[in-house]
């Protein structure tokens, strides 16, 4: 379980980041290994060299002292006190800490130590160097057994190994073993190194920088596009989920819609069954009476009979006017919306005699012919309602609050519970599907004295509906 969760939150870490911890490492070892090689080729660069300098200089001063090494088994006493003065004064006896001379087979054939001289030791790796002609020189590695008088100095040697010539053959006839006090080649050796580290880290510090500015550069414009792309996703979903409620919405409004025409359609039979059939079939029963039809017993009775049925079939296309005037809109397309208003007031008024206050805004607002005829009919029915059920006063208010239009009607009346009004409630129904059809809302605040319908429109929803 730990383990995936580990890789988990590694790649939940930015690639940035991701980078210089790995990119950090790599360096870093790298920037190890880089410095261990080239410090340590400096370092036998600068040993060989100076160990160079040095065994052309003892060579020069002790080859001259020395006999036919292809001859002589062994050196001579005097041979040995020339090389004990020439080696233990002067500069060359202020640089060597210890010299020897070496037969192939192994044998010390002289050494400034005394006890050294006859001695036979192992062939080191260095002396089968020098026996085969070439120089071998190391620094501080005093791991041979005849190393013990060097170790136990405790100073920086530099150690040599020089083949001796001869000098008409070129055959190599002896090695000169011998040892420098080295504190100048070690200061030397150390500033070396520490140059070479500063160069190698340095080197990869600007080349490790390099590379995470144009990863983090890159990382940054990754990490701006997804940001980007995660909130397209998540305004897209968002959307998507609105398109949805809409969908839902729009398909309840629908079938309430469609049961809400059918209510209408039996309320308007009603209304023209209880109203104007009423009265067209009092006039007819009167017509058919013998007052009218029969033989006149009194003129001023048919007179009155006649005015009679005349007046309910007045009053019977009165009330069929009044209902084709609910049911045809005033031609509203290409009105502003103050003018909607204005004259869905003014049929109320000439309707039902009351008197309406009007407040609208200043500012005009532009509406799609579907948002008008909804404005319409919610100042129209509420206006009804408020006059059928509410009483007193009523009042009409446009407001403009930014992006949204929002239309109140009021009444001075008792008020009701809204709560009390059910889903089959033709005219409170048929407003709400109206103005929730169109993206609107619709409120009803009712408290005594008084009761507010609101609606309110988005303005730029508003015109593409």
């Amino acid at each position: 379980m730990r383990r995936p969760n580990l890789i988990s939150k590694w790649n939940s870490q930015s690639l940035a980041k991701q980078f210089l911890v790995i990119g950090g490492v790599v360096s870093i070892v790298a920037m190890l290994l880089v410095g261990a090689f080239v410090t340590r080729m400096i370092e036998d660069a600068v040993t060989r060299n100076s160990a160079a300098t040095t065994a052309l200089y003892v060579d020069s001063v002790v080859a001259p002292l020395l006999p036919d090494m292809q001859t002589s088994e062994a050196l001579d006493d005097t041979v040995a006190r020339a090389l004990d003065e020439t080696l233990g004064q002067g500069a060359l006896g202020d640089r060597l800490l210890s010299f020897r001379l070496w037969r192939s087979d192994g044998t010390v054939l002289y050494s400034n130590d005394r006890a050294m001289v006859g001695k036979r030791f192992p062939l080191s790796d260095e002396l089968k160097t020098a026996f085969a002609g070439k120089m071998a020189a190391q620094f501080n590695d005093l791991d041979d057994v005849e190393d013990e008088t060097e170790r136990l100095a405790g100073k920086p040697l530099l150690e040599i190994y020089n083949p001796v010539l001869q000098p008409w053959s070129g055959q190599v006839v002896a090695v000169s073993e011998f040892y420098e006090i080295a504190y100048d080649f070690q200061h030397s050796l150390n500033r070396a190194r520490l140059h070479t580290w500063l160069a190698v880290a340095g080197f990869t510090l600007v080349f490790f920088a390099t590379l995470s500015a144009i990863v983090l550069r890159g990382s940054r414009t990754i990490e701006n596009q997804r940001h980007a792309l995660r909130q397209r996703i998540d305004d897209l979903s968002a959307l998507l989920a609105q398109n949805e409620a809409l969908r839902e919405r729009v398909q309840r409004a629908s079938e309430r819609v469609t049961a809400l025409n059918e209510s209408h359609l039996r309320r308007i039979g009603a209304d023209l069954h209880d109203g104007p059939a009423q009265l067209i079939a009092y006039a007819s029963l009167r017509l058919d009476s013998r007052t009218v039809v029969g033989s006149p017993t009194s003129p001023a009775r048919r007179e009155q009979e006649i005015a009679s049925i005349k007046a309910s079939l007045d009053e019977a296309m009165h009330e069929i006017r009044t209902i084709c005037s609910g049911l045809v809109l005033p031609q509203i397309e290409a009105a502003s919306l103050s003018e909607i208003l204005e004259r869905s007031v003014h049929a109320h008024r000439q309707r039902t005699g009351t008197v309406v206050d009007l407040v609208t805004s200043s500012t005009s607002v532009c509406l799609s012919p579907s948002a008008k005829i909804c404005v319409y009919r919610f100042v129209q029915e509420a206006l009804n309602n408020a006059h059928r059920h509410g009483g007193g006063g009523q009042h009409v208010i446009q407001r403009l609050q930014g992006k949204c239009v929002t239309v109140e009607v009021a009444d001075d009346g008792p008020g009701f519970n809204p709560d009390d009004v059910g889903p089959t409630s033709l005219g409170l129904a048929g407003l709400r599907e109206r103005v929730e059809s169109l993206g609107g809302t619709f409120e009803i605040t009712s408290a005594a004295p008084g009761t507010i319908v609101r609606m309110t429109l988005n303005t730029e929803e508003a015109e593409q509906v």
